[in-house]
């Protein structure tokens, strides 16, 4: 081929990249402005289930559900299978197309109940949730992908039951996808507590991490969290205790990724009050919303912290059914500059259903938060966690619901909000409902979610804002035995849907 030909050739490709580009970002000739982007349905999600447990008496089930979306593709599937068994076809992605990975948990691979191969749970249909279940303490991450009609909101809980011993209770986390940076608030090192750090590297390379410590003095030296090479496909489990000597009740632990990604999760499990899945806070913000406190919480403890270099002073308030109040004795709190701060708020709900508010008490300054939540008491003590979380946006789901179990907390602290709630069809059979609900500003409620007609199995719940301010949610999970066993997982955006630039040709810009 001649250098002619060759001219030729990236004169064409230069004229149609100019084309496409004016297409996008200019306006027209008339002076038109563009239009705004559209928000389509994604044609691709992957997700990524920590290691359940390692307990002998654990039973896990894992529930996947897709709310039926319009102008979805057609076609596709979505399947949960172990870590590492996954196709080649299956490891590509970005930030709203997430990928998979597998669990090692410091012990060697692990093969679950399933046969290698063989997927936990296969959906049948959007619109249905799909279950799977797995027994013991050899269960290992499993790594999720849906792609056509399966992949817009793609939603799938772990839920795990463990009857006796360390972190005894029930453990809830919804699957989640590989980022770059995590942050922990209210991890621990204590005596009485194992908490575990579960990194998964979904991606067909090596990823190196930094795992940050921090307590009440500010940063823990733990030199041994620094550089960690977490294998491609494959997930580890590092047990906070072994990365610093110092054992301090209350940190806050920070995961940042130098090279490539992970999915991350902290296991905390304590020897005498039960324990849950710690999942990532929201990013670091100035006013943070934290939402549904169980009515019954005999002691919920906030755990904050400043990342950046100027101190957070706090406004504490509870967004109750009645409106935002102030804790007695905990008006403010003030947060040093790279030190966890905690503050004890005790039995803060007093018999009703609640959701935390921080904001500034001057200037905005970025923080991330959490609270540990305790219900009952003695030994029937059991445990769970609500991170700061972001507002539910266009859609959230809820998945793994069940009828007598199921507590779901809506939170309007800046204005009134209009939200239609959908249960699905049950998982076994079941007739989808829908209710619409106003939520006072100022207030959280637990409401009455419609439950599916003539439900069999589990179900799952959609949130969609209709109207009004910002909405925040959480669904509880409890045993319907009597037991005070309960988890509690927060609702952000799906990401069902994400927004594409409208395209048109324009080669007005040819002349210019």
């Amino acid at each position: 081929m001649n250098r002619t030909t060759l001219s030729l050739f990236a004169g064409t490709a230069a004229l149609a990249a100019v084309t496409a580009f004016a297409a996008v970002d200019s306006p027209s000739a008339s002076g038109a402005a563009p239009e705004a982007a559209a928000r389509l349905p994604v044609e691709r999600t992957s997700l990524v289930c920590p290691a359940p447990s390692t307990s002998d008496l654990a039973e896990t089930t894992y529930t996947s559900f897709t709310p039926v979306t319009k102008g979805a593709a057609s076609g596709g599937r979505a399947r949960l299978q172990a870590a590492g068994e996954q196709s080649g076809d299956d490891d590509s992605g970005d930030d709203d197309k997430q990928k998979d990975g597998k669990e090692k948990d410091g012990k060697g691979e692990k093969e679950g109940g399933k046969q290698a191969g063989q997927p936990v749970l296969t959906p049948k249909a959007p619109g249905t949730p799909a279950t799977g279940d797995t027994s013991g303490g050899d269960t290992p991450a499993l790594i999720g992908t849906a792609d056509g009609s399966f992949a817009p909101g793609w939603t799938v809980q772990e839920t795990t039951e463990v009857a006796a011993g360390t972190g005894r209770g029930l453990l809830g986390v919804t699957c989640a996808g590989a980022d770059t940076d995590f942050w922990f608030p209210g991890a621990s090192t204590a005596a009485g507590r194992t908490d575990y750090v579960h990194l998964t590297n979904p991606d067909d390379s090596a990823a190196v991490v930094d795992i940050e410590l921090y307590g009440k003095d500010g940063a823990i030296k733990a030199p041994l969290g620094e550089n960690l090479t977490v294998e491609a496909g494959a997930s580890e489990a590092i047990l906070l205790p072994t990365l610093t000597e110092e054992r301090q009740t209350d940190l806050t632990v920070h995961v940042s990724v130098r090279g490539g990604r992970v999915g991350a999760a902290v296991r905390a499990l304590d020897d005498k009050a039960g324990g849950d899945w710690l999942a990532p806070a929201a990013d670091p913000a100035g006013s943070l919303v934290l939402p549904g406190i169980p009515k019954d919480a005999t002691d919920v403890r906030l755990t904050a912290f400043a990342p950046g270099d100027d101190d957070a002073d706090l406004k504490i308030r509870l967004a109750s059914p009645d409106g935002l109040i102030t804790p007695a004795g905990n008006e403010t709190l003030h947060v040093k500059s790279g030190m966890s701060t905690t503050v004890d708020l005790g039995d803060v709900t007093r018999g009703e259903p609640g959701s935390l508010v921080l904001t500034p008490a001057d200037q905005a300054v970025p923080v991330v938060a959490a609270l540990q939540v305790v219900r009952g008491k003695g030994d029937k003590r059991e445990t769970a966690f609500i991170p700061a979380t972001a507002a539910v946006g266009t859609r959230a789901t809820s998945a793994g619901n069940t009828a007598k179990g199921t507590t779901l907390a809506l939170s309007a602290p800046e204005g009134t909000a209009t939200v239609k709630v959908t249960a699905s069809a049950g998982s076994e059979g079941g007739t989808p409902a829908t209710k619409t609900y106003t939520i006072k500003s100022g207030t959280t409620q637990n409401v009455d979610a419609p439950v599916p007609t003539g439900l069999k199995g589990t179900y799952a719940l959609t949130v969609e804002p209709v109207s009004g301010g910002p909405l925040y949610a959480s669904r509880t999970l409890t045993l319907t035995t009597g037991d005070t066993a309960f988890t509690v997982q927060t609702l952000p955006t799906d990401h069902g849907l994400v927004s594409v630039p409208r395209t048109r040709e324009d080669l007005s810009i040819l002349q210019k």
